[in-house]
């Protein structure tokens, strides 16, 4: 909780499935989860239990020498997966590098995704088959691609609206003319990138343009070694009305309250009432990287409150205490996850690194003089390090 929840405009933080895995009902949200059962709930723990594990065999590949660098998602499972279960086949979905949750959801395969970190690959899947974009390494970049993106989907629908020709543009994992639903964005970042200036100016193009976005933000309370308290006074989640739109903060380690918070959300966003922020609070359990060592900012004792709220044990005991799952199920997932992981682990080490000026090749798709010189630049700093 934050410490500044007494000031005036702090939204009400949504909860629906308390600590205990015991679940309440809520006059607003609750609605939109009450068709959720036991195989939806299953499915959720299944994709946070095999991206807790695919993210461990990262990270020991990386400590190992075989990936360049990892971004962990330990303890911010329920947030992606919660949101990422709420939408439409032909929604867009704009990730920053941790959202590793949120590619499983969209099908893409790990083995695809970790060639990022292996430095075989640029962007590691087809975009276009899973409406799921590459990661973006520039902190808050794809806000302002995403609010393009979503502002795109508006004009083609007004040229729909005058021509009666339906625009085939966006959602290429779909058929435009089979889909049930108007198409909408969703873009993924942090409170640390929501300090940065590209957030900003796309929640002022978004509200301008009344384009059809959800800004997600997961609030894992450290922008690297910076507590979100010394980010900010209030929520994220308050500053929404500054630019004129709602903003929704939710326990991100709810994933039922996630779900239903993205249910929500989407729903406001489909029926053109414009852009909606939701701030999911929860907690970043490993490290910002693997070049970070978070021991340096924060004590056990810090982690003590959060591990006790760790989104897997919620979601496991609710599973368990309900019937909906039993020792069997969970020795299951947890052999599937382990195959997920070896499977990732023998791709990685099958795999060559590619030389470093593939990716000069490229940038464009004709030769361009600042390409060539960077690659000159790049020829000579490597040559520093030969021996004479």
């Amino acid at each position: 909780m934050h410490e500044n929840d007494k000031y005036p405009g702090v939204p009400e933080r949504i909860q629906l499935m308390d600590e205990n895995g015991t679940v309440h009902e809520h006059p607003t949200f609750s609605r939109y989860v009450k068709d959720v059962d036991g195989d939806t709930l299953r499915e959720a723990y299944r994709l946070m239990y095999t991206t807790r594990r695919f993210d461990d065999e990262a990270t020991a590949l990386q400590r190992q020498g075989q990936l360049a660098l990892w971004v962990p998602s330990r303890g911010q499972e329920a947030a992606q997966v919660g949101s990422a279960l709420a939408y439409a086949p032909n929604d867009y979905i704009f990730p920053s590098y941790r959202e590793h949750a949120v590619a499983l959801a969209r099908g893409v395969d790990f083995r695809d995704l970790i060639t990022i970190f292996r430095g075989t690959t640029t962007h590691g899947w087809d975009m276009k088959a899973h409406n799921f974009h590459t990661y973006t390494k520039v902190l808050a970049a794809q806000t302002l691609h995403a609010v393009g993106y979503a502002m795109g989907l508006n004009f083609d629908a007004d040229i729909e609206a005058e021509t009666g020709t339906r625009r085939t543009g966006q959602g290429q994992a779909t058929d435009p003319a089979e889909d049930t639903q108007k198409p909408a964005v969703a873009v993924y970042f942090g409170d640390g990138s929501s300090t940065e200036g590209d957030a900003h100016e796309s929640m002022v193009f978004a509200a301008s343009y009344n384009a059809p976005v959800l800004f997600f933000v997961q609030n894992n309370r450290w922008a690297i070694s910076v507590p979100f308290e010394v980010q900010s006074r209030v929520p994220v989640s308050t500053r929404a009305a500054g630019y004129g739109f709602e903003g929704i903060r939710v326990d991100g380690n709810d994933v039922l309250a996630v779900l239903a918070a993205t249910c929500y959300a989407m729903e406001k966003i489909r029926a053109g009432e414009g852009p909606v922020l939701i701030e999911a609070e929860t907690y970043r359990l490993g490290p910002h990287t693997t070049a970070d060592d978070p021991t340096k900012y924060r004590t056990d004792a810090d982690l003590e409150g959060p591990l006790r709220r760790d989104p897997m044990l919620r979601l496991e005991k609710h599973l368990r205490d309900n019937g909906y799952a039993d020792d069997a199920f969970f020795a299951e997932v947890a052999e599937s996850a382990q195959q997920v992981a070896s499977g990732v682990r023998e791709a990685v080490l099958n795999t060559e690194v590619a030389d470093f000026e593939h990716f000069f090749d490229r940038v464009y798709a004709q030769e361009h003089q600042q390409v060539e010189d960077d690659r000159e630049f790049y020829r000579t700093y490597i040559a520093g390090f030969e021996e004479e």
